[in-house]
């Protein structure tokens, strides 16, 4: 048996190259014959880190989740905080830099977002009949939940703004909005486009806030 900190090594190495392989040939492609293939390692030692198919896509979409949360992170800490500028104008500036940011790592990796959106969705099938509050999926959602609502919070603050609605109800809103304008940007490719409707967003979120 592998020691525990070796162990953890090889599982975050045989996840990246899983999601390797699913980036290239699809979701379902990442068995554990194509990973070890990948990873140059025999497919008893992939087997030995993850003993089933469920296990390996729990890996998959961690790496991911664990990738766009830090990216997301760095986006929202390399906001500009607007200087003097306070009130809706102000949060509003805040708002569109952030999802400028945001949008600016979307851009530059658009595969990385369609194997998140296809891992999602493939986890989503396989827990329709289990427990479904534990699969990829509900904690890719968590995670962006508490980034994009620890960032309104402190962007409300730094404004001098209120929420009028809970801070929760409209990361959730606000996420779902970017969400969907990601995932027509990925069938249409216009980022022309898309950078008019990130615009228009920051304005529909800065309009749930009052100056305090």
């Amino acid at each position: 048996m592998l020691g525990s900190a070796i162990a953890t090594e090889r599982r975050a190495q045989l996840a990246e190259c899983a999601v390797a392989v699913a980036g290239r040939d699809g979701v379902e492609a990442a068995t554990a014959d194509a990973v070890a293939h990948e990873a140059g390692l025999p497919t008893e030692a992939v087997r030995d880190c993850f003993e089933t198919e469920d296990s390996l896509l729990e890996a998959m979409s961690e790496a991911l989740i664990r990738e766009i949360g830090e990216s997301v992170q760095a986006a929202f800490a390399d906001v500009d905080l607007v200087g003097d500028e306070s009130g809706s104008r102000g949060l509003r500036i805040l708002l569109h830099n952030a999802l400028s940011r945001i949008w600016s790592v979307i851009e530059s990796a658009p595969e990385r977002n369609v194997l998140l959106r296809e891992i999602t969705a493939y986890s989503l099938r396989r827990q329709l009949t289990r427990d479904a509050q534990d699969c990829a999926a509900v904690r890719q959602y968590r995670l962006m939940d508490t980034l994009a609502t620890a960032f309104l919070e402190e962007a409300a603050r730094r404004t001098g703004t209120i929420w009028l609605e809970p801070v929760s109800a409209i990361a959730q809103f606000g996420e779902a909005l970017l969400d969907g304008l990601v995932g027509r940007w990925l069938v249409d490719r216009s980022s022309e486009t898309m950078i008019i409707q990130l615009d228009d967003l920051a304005g529909i979120i800065a309009a749930k806030a009052v100056p305090a």
